[in-house]
């Protein structure tokens, strides 16, 4: 029983180290200490749910659930996840995916603390190839709309110079962009403050968007936030 349950928490231990590293290298709030918590504590207490049914039950009339104990980590790690979700002033809702990871973790805790190593050592590929490898690929392969991201921009244009704002439209998207959402209001007495969404290449550098718009007649300031 030892070996089986350093067995067991080791495992643990290693599927949790490699979300963490995953999260890691894209700088995520998910980190290899957290991780590897959350899924080693999954499969302590997921074996001392099955482990406490042979050791305290009647033999041959019990009623007790041996994964009473695991269902309620499914649930209670659900916390975790919540704080890593962030929502922006600008409306974005980010860490959707590391709160998955956390749910995952704990998910492959419990598998292993269940005994089903095969499974969750192929759960555990097919999580880091659904996170890394697979977007990636219908990315290249897909619509081009997959190839392109948001940018939040704000504009001081100079109004005074009789120019329709139209026209700055028409020259974003010359630019090889595409406005998205826009919001106008007057900023002084001779500005006007442009807030939009814009569409641009996924490959396109947030610098090279920042000269382009730099560069338009009428411009006086830019700010340009990727999203």
């Amino acid at each position: 029983m030892t070996s089986h349950f350093f067995t067991k928490l080791g495992l643990a231990l290693f599927l949790g180290l490699l979300i963490g590293i995953d999260r890691q290298l894209r700088n995520k709030p998910l980190g290899v200490k957290t991780s590897m918590v959350i899924s080693v504590a999954s499969c302590l207490i997921t074996i001392v749910s099955i482990e406490s049914v042979h050791l305290y039950s009647d033999p041959g009339h019990t009623t007790m659930d041996p994964m009473r104990l695991a269902a309620q980590v499914v649930s209670g790690v659900g916390f975790l996840g919540a704080g890593v979700i962030l929502r922006r002033g600008d409306d974005v809702i980010s860490g959707l995916t590391t709160a998955s990871m956390v749910w995952a973790a704990s998910g492959l805790g419990i598998a292993v603390g269940a005994g089903f190593y095969l499974e969750s050592i192929t759960a555990m590929v097919l999580i880091i190839l659904a996170i890394n490898i697979f977007p990636a690929f219908i990315k290249r392969v897909g619509p081009s709309s997959l190839r392109e991201r948001d940018l939040t921009v704000k504009l001081i244009v100079d109004v005074e110079s009789g120019d329709d704002l139209d026209q700055i439209f028409k020259q974003i998207k010359q630019l090889d962009m595409q406005v998205r959402r826009v919001k106008i209001k007057d900023y002084e007495k001779a500005y006007q403050l442009l807030e939009m969404i814009l569409i641009a290449p996924k490959d396109r550098y947030t610098t090279d968007v920042y000269a382009s718009l730099k560069g338009l007649p009428h411009i006086v300031t830019v700010e340009v936030q990727s999203r």
